[in-house]
């Protein structure tokens, strides 16, 4: 276990020493870097300063190991402070404050180091190690420093995060912030909350927490291009890449052939070593480079590409069509594709308003108020093209630009650079896939390609000119066009709206009105007490109703699910006939209240069926429930299942007030009522016929109907049996003469 962590903080350590290297490499002058590279430093040195502590068995060097683990820490406290002043901070802080800080930091190292018992005033054994005695007053200086550091760089990054306008620099800070908090939280819990507590028995835990930092400086750096190094990771993974390859082919050929051909044995140690030394070597040679070089570019998008096939390309592009916005698109991604740039837009000026027509391979969003700096900066050139990495310090304006925008190179479409003005516009290139700066050859194939698309474009804006007249008419019908289609867009949102509305409302009604029926159907079963005659009929005909409200709440939810694709058949064996009888069952006080002889005669035997038996109770109630409602008192309704040679169908038959004839073909339409049945029952909703075809159709059946206005009205379904029959064919038929006992529960 000792060696597994020992490794796990050496390795902590290197990677951070490799991404400050990496950092400090890309350019040792600037200040930033500087601090990032001390920050690096201190995590290596702290990883390193725990990992000789954990593994010596000397107290005395152990004393030393706490020593350097101590101070690490204030190195890199102050290097992260530093770093977020110089890197992230757009406002100055004081000189005197910051030497102050790192004069401070300064006298507690050199305590700790040379100090006789400063803070540290021994090594003590314990049954899980060893265990460093702190003096209280000096570790409580040491912990406010570190405290006061960490809770500085957080602040500064975190009022920069909030200030942020650039994208690409926003979330350069924010995965800052993310890695360096979480590693700060967890480093003063394990190694100086803890420790101050006499706990050392998870020092090792500070360091290795240090990984959330290193994963989101390294996330960074390949997703959000901080410090824009992705070119020496690109170069540095081509070399270790040549040395793995030459390493491993050398020990698989060389000591393969030694043993089996010479009999020669070597020790595993031995071949890594020559393994390792002849890939050093073989390094050393430049064919060797030349060829893992052209394996890392095919790897990280190869930057050859030869001018004049590009130069022919265009030509025939430019040749090809007077349309400018076929010229500006076609023209974008040909030399996206040969300078492998990760995206390519062009832009002219507008000649009748202050836009500009963007054309590319790429949808981007620039700050106007960039684009109106780069505008009245880029006319002070006099070339044509514009490498964000050669600009120096006298145009740091611009490049610092060019780089929140991610913006690597800057072509002026401008027929004469020496005059100063503007131009047509410009050509906007994204940095190079494979993060390899632009080259002289770059910048001359762009200068050519810009003087041979300036006269391409004047050509095409002269003959837009011409069209333009002719186009007025074609404008205004397509503006009509697009503002029908953007009233057609609202009208669909709030139809959405109305259906999101509908599918929210129902589903907060259907828990209440399950315990309004439960509770009803408790009472008049006599669960809650002996009821008389007249409270059970009341109650009865609440029951019906809110049973008829449980239906109508799931129709509701049936149709939003109908729009959202989430209507399903749930299929189960069910005996239809009982279904049919218990539905009646409920029905037969409302309708005798009414005045109607409801009638059904259940089938003495009927096929078990396959069919959603809720969505079925559902349209057999809706069906007998209308005929009720739509039939005058006196009326008579007849409920008939047939069991035919091959179907079965059900009919519902009344001498209600029917249907009018030239209302039928809209009845089962969402939300349509017949004028007659409005006026008959004003507060219905004209969703039940609907969901009842769409239950029908869905499970392969048909409806049944029939209509005359005044004479009644046969509503109903029919099925294939051959559809509809279980697997395993007739089970489970109901036993004849049985009686059934009807339920009201739900």
């Amino acid at each position: 276990m000792t060696v597994v962590v020992l490794c796990l903080l050496l390795l902590c350590g290197l990677v951070s020493f490799v991404i400050g290297s990496f950092v400090i490499a890309r350019d040792w002058k600037k200040a930033q870097n500087l601090a990032f590279f001390g920050l690096s430093l201190g995590i290596s040195a702290w990883a390193l300063g725990i990992a000789g502590f954990v593994q010596t068995n000397s107290l005395t060097t152990a004393i030393v190991w706490a020593k350097f683990y101590y101070v690490a820490p204030l190195l890199l406290v102050f290097s992260s402070v530093l770093f977020a002043v110089d890197y992230l901070y757009t406002t100055k802080i004081s000189k005197k404050f910051l030497i102050l800080f790192g004069f401070t930091g300064l006298i507690l190292a050199i305590l700790l180091v040379f100090g006789q018992n400063f803070m540290i005033t021994g090594i003590a054994e314990r049954a899980y190690g060893k265990e460093v005695l702190l003096n209280g007053r000096h570790y409580l200086l040491y912990s406010v420093y570190l405290l006061a550091c960490f809770v500085l760089t957080i602040a500064i990054t975190f009022k920069k995060m909030r200030a942020e306008r650039y994208r690409i620099a926003r979330q350069q800070v924010k995965t800052f912030l993310f890695g360096y908090t979480v590693s700060c939280i967890l480093g003063v819990f394990f190694n100086l909350i803890l420790p101050g507590l006499g706990n050392y028995s998870l020092i090792i835990v500070g360091p290795l927490c240090t990984t959330f930092f290193l994963f989101a400086t390294a996330y960074a750096i390949v997703r959000h291009k901080l410090f824009d190094i992705r070119a020496v990771v690109a170069r540095s993974v081509a070399y270790a890449a040549s040395l793995v390859a030459l390493a491993t082919l050398y020990g698989v050929v060389v000591f393969t052939l030694a043993n089996f051909v010479f009999g020669l044995h070597l020790s595993l140690q031995a071949q890594i070593y020559l393994s390792i030394a002849t890939g050093l070597a073989g390094l050393l040679f430049q064919r060797p480079i030349a060829m893992f070089d052209k394996i890392t570019n095919t790897v990280f998008y190869r930057d050859a590409y030869d001018a004049q096939e590009l130069f022919d390309h265009l030509n025939r592009i430019l040749v090809s069509s007077l349309d400018l916005n076929y010229l500006l698109k076609h023209s974008s991604v040909l030399l996206a594709e040969k300078l492998k740039a990760e995206y390519v837009l062009m832009g002219l000026k507008d000649e009748t308003d202050a836009r500009y027509r963007i054309s590319g391979t790429a949808k981007m969003s620039f700050d106007v108020a960039d684009i109106e700096k780069v505008r009245a900066l880029t006319p002070k050139f006099r070339q044509s093209v514009i490498v964000a990495d050669y600009l120096d310090e006298k145009h740091a304006e611009l490049k610092s630009l060019m780089i929140t925008n991610n913006i690597s190179v800057l072509v002026r479409l401008s027929p004469d650079v020496h005059k100063g003005d503007e131009g047509f516009g410009y050509i906007v290139l994204g940095a190079k896939k494979s993060g390899n700066p632009y080259g002289n050859q770059d910048v001359r194939v762009l200068d050519t390609v810009a003087n041979e698309l300036i006269i391409a474009i004047q050509n095409a804006l002269h003959f837009e000119e011409i069209q333009r007249f002719n186009a007025t008419l074609q404008t205004r019908v397509e503006d009509a066009t697009r503002q029908l289609r953007r009233t057609n867009s609202k009208l669909e949102a709030l139809d959405e709206t109305k259906d999101d509305f509908i599918s929210m409302a129902s589903h907060q009604l259907r828990t209440p009105l399950t315990s309004v029926k439960g509770y009803l159907s408790m009472v008049i079963d006599g669960d809650a007490g002996k009821i008389n005659d007249t409270q059970r009929k009341m109650l009865g005909q609440a029951f019906i109703s809110s049973q008829r409200m449980v239906y109508l709440i799931a129709d509701l939810l049936n149709v939003s699910r109908l729009k959202t694709g989430k209507f399903i058949i749930d299929w189960a064996p069910v005996d239809l006939s009982k279904v049919i009888d218990e539905e009646i069952s409920q029905l037969v006080e409302t309708a005798e209240s009414r005045g109607i002889k409801l009638s059904y005669k259940k089938p003495a035997a009927f096929p078990v069926l396959n069919m959603d038996e809720t969505k079925t109770r559902q349209v057999i109630m809706n069906f007998v429930d209308n005929a009720i409602y739509y039939t005058p008192s006196g009326g008579a309704i007849d409920v008939q299942l047939l069991d035919k040679n091959a179907s079965i169908e059900l009919r519902i038959v009344d001498n209600g007030i029917g249907v009018p004839k030239a209302e039928q073909h809209h009845l089962f339409t969402k939300f349509y009522r017949a004028r007659n049945a409005q006026k008959a029952r004003p507060d219905g909703t004209g969703l039940g016929l609907f969901m009842a075809k769409k239950v029908i159709v869905a499970q392969g059946g048909a409806i049944v109907f029939e209509s005359r206005e005044g004479q009644g009205s046969t509503f109903g379904f029919s099925f294939s049996k051959a559809r509809l029959n279980p697997t395993n064919n007739l089970v489970g038929a109901p036993e004849i003469g049985k009686t059934t006992t009807h339920s009201r529960k739900a």
